[in-house]
C-alpha cells in the first residue's frame, strides 16, 4: 500500500498533510513563499508581477499536484462519514 502525504480533510474540500513528508513539502511551501514576499520592492508592479504573483501561481499549482498524486481523492464532507449498515 502506498503511503499517503496528505489525507482527506473532515470539513470542507481539501487536505491536510498526514506525515512527515507532508508536513515538510508543506513547510517549504510556506517559507519560499515567505521569502519571495520579503524579498520583494512593493513600489514596483512590475517587479511584483514577476517576482512574487508568477512564482506564487507556479509554486502554488506544483503544490496542489503534488497533493493530488501523493493523497486522498479530493472531495466536499462534512464531518466523520457514519455508514448505517
Amino acid at each position: 500500500m502506498k503511503t499517503l502525504y496528505f489525507k482527506r480533510k473532515t470539513y470542507g474540500y481539501g487536505w491536510t498533510p498526514a506525515t512527515w513528508q507532508g508536513w515538510g513539502i508543506t513547510i517549504a511551501y510556506a517559507v519560499i513563499l515567505i521569502v519571495l514576499g520579503s524579498s520583494v520592492d512593493t513600489n514596483n508592479s512590475r517587479e511584483v508581477m514577476l517576482m512574487f504573483v508568477l512564482p506564487f501561481l507556479i509554486l502554488t499549482i506544483a503544490f496542489i499536484g503534488i497533493a493530488y498524486k501523493t493523497g486522498e481523492k479530493p472531495r466536499w464532507q462534512w464531518g466523520n462519514r457514519k455508514d448505517n449498515k
